[in-house]
C-alpha cells in the first residue's frame, strides 16, 4: 500500500474509533435510569403472549406485582422460572401476581417457553424491549421488579435469576414487604 492511501487508511480507522467512542459515551450519559423505590412503577399495557387482547399494568393496582423481565434465550431465565411459578400457585390467594414480560424475543420462542415450563401466571409481549430498556432500564436478563398494591417499587431492580439464593431471599423480602404494605 502506498504511502497517502496507507495514510487515508489510517485516517478512516482513527474517525471510526472516534465515533465509536462519541456513541458510547453517549449510550452511557443517556441510559433511561431505573425507577427509585417508592416511586410509581412506569406504567405500560403490552399485549398477552397468547395475543387474547393487551395487559394495563395498572390493572393489577390493589394487588402486589412480581414483574419480571425475560426472555426465552436467556439461560438463567430457564432456571427462575419454576420458582416464580410456584410463587404465583403459592400466593396468589393473598393477592401476589407474577406477571412476566417476554423481551427481546420471538413471539414462537416466547410461547414454547412458557408451555416448556408450564408457566400459569400472565405473561405479555415486549417485542422490541422498549418497555423493558426505556422504561424500567433493564439491560441484562433477567430482571426483576415488586410493586406493592399502590403499584410502587418495593426494594430496587433485582437483576439475576430469583432462583439463585441471594437474589431469592431479596425477592422474598420485598415480596413480603409489598404485602403488608
Amino acid at each position: 500500500m502506498g504511502g497517502p492511501l496507507k495514510l487515508g487508511a489510517q485516517a478512516l480507522a482513527v474517525a471510526g474509533v472516534g465515533l465509536l467512542a462519541t456513541l458510547l459515551v453517549w449510550k452511557l450519559t443517556h441510559q433511561t435510569p431505573a425507577p427509585k423505590v417508592g416511586n410509581p412503577a412506569p406504567a405500560f399495557s403490552l399485549e398477552r403472549l397468547n395475543g387474547d387482547g393487551d395487559v394495563s399494568l395498572r390493572s393489577f393496582r390493589g394487588k402486589t406485582v412480581v414483574l419480571n423481565f425475560f426472555a426465552s434465550w436467556c439461560g438463567p431465565c430457564k432456571r427462575e422460572a419454576p420458582v416464580l411459578e410456584r410463587l404465583w400457585r403459592e400466593d396468589r390467594g393473598q393477592g401476589l401476581v407474577v406477571l412476566g414480560v417476554d423481551s427481546n424475543d420471538a413471539r414462537g420462542d416466547a410461547r414454547h417457553f412458557v408451555q416448556a415450563h408450564r408457566l400459569t401466571y400472565p405473561v405479555v409481549f415486549d417485542q422490541n424491549g422498549r418497555v423493558a430498556s426505556d422504561r424500567y432500564a433493564v439491560a441484562n436478563l433477567p430482571a426483576t421488579y415488586v410493586l406493592n398494591p399502590k403499584g410502587r417499587i418495593v426494594g430496587g431492580q433485582i437483576l439475576g435469576p430469583v432462583s439463585e439464593h441471594g437474589h431469592g431471599r431479596e425477592l422474598m423480602r420485598y415480596v413480603h414487604a409489598a404485602l403488608k404494605s
